[in-house]
């Protein structure tokens, strides 16, 4: 009687585990948002976001332009809305490269050792031991490229976390005995790090691609800022944060605005992370 009393009570307590928290709620429900701005936000803007009216000048907030408009005349809302789709695709391309590349390389290293081990820590280390905002000023400098270019480079300067992480997550996993069960079947060494330890450390591999991608939210953001990032007459939304710095007085919903969308978004992001490492880390890997 008791076995069968402690059933239920085992699934209430797993429910209650993979319950989403509503901070996490509200954090996917502004990502949800985030992402069709990034998809759609020309489209929903209530104004070009290049239209220029040099007699609006800087205004503050109206009935008209809700945040008001910038030095230029331009509805400011219009430019932050246009502004997402510039500040999310390329921390994504950043965090998707860094999760392939960076990823298969631990897989890897991970799983072989040997030279190929030695070889990864090697770059990872010299990785590292470079300053990596000013590998990005200078490649900017010597190529005379921008945006791209700056994600090309964060993508390089950003795959050592991922390669160590995924590196010592299949060490783990290639101790224990159902892979020397699938070594001793004879399966070959792709198959097992496809079919048996991808499966395995995925958790730790999203919860990396999440936090890359915050990480490059922030850095690229503040490329933009410096003027390295998106080129002029793209919307940013660093871009937005260094054109309202000597605005704040005339109309500070130019900086403010786009800022907290900055830190919304990167909080949003690892709040999510967080509590998909938590439940598939604990109840969403198979042996």
């Amino acid at each position: 009687m008791v076995a069968v009393s402690q059933v239920p009570a085992g699934r209430a307590r797993s429910a209650r585990r993979n319950r989403m928290p509503i901070t996490v709620r509200l954090a996917t429900g502004w990502l949800f948002v985030a992402v069709v701005l990034a998809v759609f936000g020309r489209r929903l803007a209530p104004f070009d976001p290049g239209e220029q009216n040099p007699l609006l000048s800087v205004s503050p907030p109206s009935g008209a332009h809700w945040l008001g408009t910038d030095q230029l005349g331009s509805d400011v809302l219009s430019e932050v809305m246009a502004g997402a789709g510039t500040a999310l695709l390329g921390p994504l391309c950043v965090a998707l490269g860094t999760v392939l590349l960076g990823g298969a390389l631990g897989l890897l290293a991970g799983y072989r050792g040997g030279l190929i081990d030695s070889l990864t820590n090697r770059f990872a280390d010299l990785m590292y031991a470079l300053p990596g905002l000013l590998v990005i000023v200078v490649v900017i400098g010597v190529v005379g490229g921008g945006y791209w270019v700056a994600v090309a480079v964060l993508t390089v300067l950003t795959l050592p976390g991922e390669i160590r992480l995924c590196r010592s997550a299949t060490q783990v996993q290639a101790r224990l005995p159902y892979v020397e069960a699938a070594r001793t079947l004879g399966l070959p060494a792709a198959r097992i790090m496809r079919r048996h330890i991808l499966p395995n450390i995925m958790p730790t591999v999203i919860a990396t691609f999440l936090l890359d991608f915050v990480g490059a939210l922030v850095s690229l953001s503040g490329l933009s800022y410096l003027g390295l990032g998106a080129p002029p007459g793209i919307p940013d939304w660093g871009a937005l944060l260094q054109t309202g710095q000597n605005l704040l007085t005339d109309n500070p919903m130019i900086s403010l605005v786009p800022g907290a969308l900055i830190a919304l978004t990167a909080t949003s992001v690892t709040l999510l992370g967080d509590w998909l490492y938590d439940r598939y880390s604990v109840g969403g890997t198979r042996p």
